[in-house]
């Protein structure tokens, strides 16, 4: 009569053999890499002077154009706005990034309000810009600025980008310069050799002056940025940016988010600065916790290797053993 064979260690075997199975498989699955979130803040612009509302008549205006605003967001990329009356009569108005979709320009919207709430509490005016869209209000009366002004620059890494790096650079700008007029509601991009350019106008702004603004742009970012090898230039009327990508182009939609070392801002009428709580444009922070999460990936998977190998030895083993038995 044979003697039962103990099923126990083959069953614990067996469900290590399962979980490092599985483990293993998911863990060396190839991560996929984030792309840049439309809704991080590049910079705020906020008034000094906040408005005086007793009677929460400005409040209310104030309300109704971000209501508004927001409706809108999810149908144009554009809009601009009043309401009020006389003194109390503000203007607001947004704009989303041209390649973003309605619904990716509806959630960068929607959530600018409360930050300009937080960031600049009850001022006369403000503005915020995200990565994907920009809003700004003003109460009547408030200083105008030129349209030429700027109002941020970050600049990336220098000397990075090899020989001849400016002039190709310059030749992308030029086609820049050239196709932001020409009939595209004023969004155009276009890539050199690896080197990817986007610009936009704001959305009121008529052919010639977006032509005109953009080229000052252009002029801000050569003597700007210089050997920078990505840039973005913030005028009040429109922004341009640049980027290098030396392995090629991966994604256009990324080149707004170019790895920056340096900004600074400023501002006749804003009193314009970034916030480090939110402040987040560089997609150098997002490749590294995508090299890191590759990183910690091997490292497990490589773990998880060991451990079914191991766990194949043990099989093995007692297989072996129940062999004898017999």
């Amino acid at each position: 009569m044979f003697s039962q064979i103990p099923t126990k260690p083959f069953s614990l075997i067996s469900h290590f053999l399962i979980f490092f199975f599985f483990l293993f498989l998911k863990l060396t699955t190839p991560l996929v890499e984030c792309a840049p979130d439309n809704t991080n803040l590049v910079y705020k612009g906020c008034a000094q002077q906040s408005f005086q509302d007793p009677n929460g008549v400005y409040s209310s205006a104030l309300s109704a154009i971000f209501g508004t605003l927001i409706q809108q967001s999810s149908k144009a990329k554009f809009f601009k706005t009043t309401s009020g009356s006389g003194s109390s009569t503000i203007t607001g108005l947004y704009q989303c990034r041209g390649d973003l979709t309605n619904l990716d320009c509806y959630n960068c919207v929607s959530r600018l309000p409360i930050l300009m709430d937080k960031l600049c509490g009850k001022t006369v005016a403000a503005r915020l810009q995200l990565l994907g869209c920009y809003m700004l209000y003003e109460v009547a009366g408030f200083a105008q600025i030129s349209g030429m002004e700027m109002l941020y620059k970050t600049c990336g890494s220098s000397n990075s980008g090899g020989m001849g790096f400016e002039e190709r650079r310059d030749t992308a700008f030029s086609a820049l310069e050239s196709g932001i007029g020409t009939g595209n509601g004023g969004f155009y991009t276009t890539s050199y050799e690896s080197l990817y350019v986007l610009g936009q106008c704001q959305g009121d702004l008529g052919a010639s002056d977006c032509v005109e603004c953009v080229k000052n742009a252009v002029q801000r970012a050569q003597v700007e940025c210089g050997s920078s090898t990505s840039g973005q230039i913030y005028l009040h009327r429109c922004f341009v940016s640049y980027s290098y990508y030396p392995n090629g182009i991966p994604n256009p939609k990324k080149s707004s988010s170019s790895s920056s070392s340096s900004s600074s801002s400023s501002s006749s009428s804003y009193s314009s600065s970034s916030s480090s709580s939110y402040y987040s444009p560089s997609s150098s922070s997002s490749a590294t916790e995508s090299n890191t999460g590759k990183t910690v990936a091997i490292i497990l998977g490589g773990a998880a290797g060991v451990g079914f190998i191991v766990i194949l030895a043990l099989f093995a083993k007692n297989a072996s053993k129940k062999h004898d038995d017999y």
